[in-house]
């Protein structure tokens, strides 16, 4: 790395440009290390940084697929029961726009245990990848961590996610026999848009109803909770569906579909009793504090081209594993400095070779001029003085004195002299 600070200060920078805005950034450095950096350069150095650690994980994806393991064996091991997660945070843009970053969340399962009566299940180790890209690129690039947390060879994998049609291509893509379950919370939000449509919004009714169906789903049987959409979804269809009754029915008939369609995905008593994990907070959480923490503050407006750079810089920073990461962006940035280097020689070069093959091809086209007879020409001059006899004559008539009037009398220091 180039530049007027040492590497150790200018990982300082960065590091703090991770986690908090830049003028803040420049305090601290002050403060605790005396070292005067302004705005723009914290900014600066920050995204460099982002940048290389972007190119470092690209080339990574390039080379695995370049050169895919031919055996299991030679993948990173995976945990006994992996759990995968992916989700979508907006963050804001110029120009008063905003865009989608996705971020994947793997964990390590833990063992059940039993907490208030029920079975807990936690997800611990936690990493993320983001990248405010389309569902397809996303996929691709994020193999870097699915490689590196070995889910290829992980003994199960949970992939716990909101329904969203890209999260299961995801899932399609880097484990496809995983145990697809679709995020407690949001079934349990589907039912909940259901009870206030039949029985009224915050009645006695509604509770009684809502707290059978999700006890039912989560631990008897999600086919029962199914059936009795159905069922109401029959009556209130026989009743001609008019007024309110054709809004309820709509209502039952969207969550209905939404259930059924990933009805696979909701055997919630069987995933516990295995000790899988039901809920999606991994990604939902790493939203939070990956993304919107350090990008959605007060005022803040990104440039499209910098949001990656900082998100990459956040994922490291988040999963704990800067120690690890900062050597390779260190050497990226080493490599970048000789890479400018290089190109600027390069063109320096190419100038001077179009510069001389101009000037060759001026010479090899110039035509040769053939000089013309002119009549010569008389100068008259006078003859010039020797000098010698110049000097000479000066010489015999003494010193010169200046006439009477001549400036010089009339000043102050010629007064004073004739006095």
């Amino acid at each position: 790395m180039s530049g007027a600070f040492t590497p150790s200060v200018v990982e300082s920078i960065v590091r703090l440009g991770t986690w908090m805005p830049f003028v803040p950034v420049t305090k601290g450095l002050q403060y605790f290390l005396k070292v005067t950096v302004s705005e723009p350069t914290a900014r600066q150095k920050t995204e460099q940084a982002g940048q290389a650690y972007v190119e470092v994980q690209t080339a990574q994806v390039e080379a695995l697929e370049r050169n895919p393991s031919e055996s299991p064996k030679d993948e990173p091991k995976g945990p006994a029961v992996q759990q995968l997660s992916v989700d979508g945070a907006l963050v804001p843009l110029v120009k008063q726009r905003w865009s989608e970053v996705k971020t994947l969340a793997i964990g390590t399962v833990g063992e059940p245990k039993l907490r208030k009566g029920e079975l807990e299940v936690h997800t611990g180790e936690l990493s993320y990848f983001s990248r405010m890209t389309d569902h397809e690129t996303f996929a691709r690039l994020a193999t870097v961590e699915t490689h590196r947390r070995g889910t290829e060879t992980a003994g199960k994998v949970c992939a716990v996610n909101d329904g969203a049609v890209w999260e299961q291509e995801f899932v399609d893509l880097h484990r496809p026999d995983a145990v697809r379950i679709l995020d407690w919370g949001h079934s349990s939000e589907h039912l909940g848009e259901v009870g206030p449509a039949l029985y009224g919004v915050d009645t006695s009714a509604t509770e009684v109803w809502l707290k059978g169906q999700r006890h039912e789903l989560r631990h008897g049987d999600s086919e029962m909770v199914l059936a009795d959409l159905r069922r109401l979804r029959d009556e209130l269809a026989f009743e001609g569906g008019v007024g309110l009754g054709a809004e309820a029915l709509k209502v039952v008939v969207d969550n209905l579909e939404y259930l059924e369609k990933r009805r696979e995905q909701i055997h919630y008593a069987e995933f516990e009793q295995a000790g899988y994990p039901i809920g999606s907070g991994a990604v939902e959480s790493g939203n939070k504090l990956v993304v919107e923490a350090r990008l959605k503050g007060a005022g803040m407006h990104w440039a499209d081209h910098n949001v990656d750079r900082m998100v990459a810089l956040r994922n490291i920073a988040c999963s704990d594993r800067w120690e690890e990461a900062w050597p390779q962006i260190g050497e990226r940035l080493r490599a970048q400095v000789r890479e400018h280097s290089a190109a600027r020689r390069a063109k320096r070069k190419a100038a001077k070779a179009v510069l001389v093959e101009a000037a060759s091809e001026m010479s090899a086209s110039a035509q040769p001029v053939t000089p013309t007879r002119q009549a010569p020409v008389a100068v008259l001059t006078a003859p010039a003085e020797p000098a010698a006899n110049h000097i000479e004559e000066q010489a015999k008539a003494g010193p010169r004195r200046p006439a009477a009037d001549h400036p010089w009398r009339h000043m102050p220091i010629g007064k004073a002299r004739r006095r």
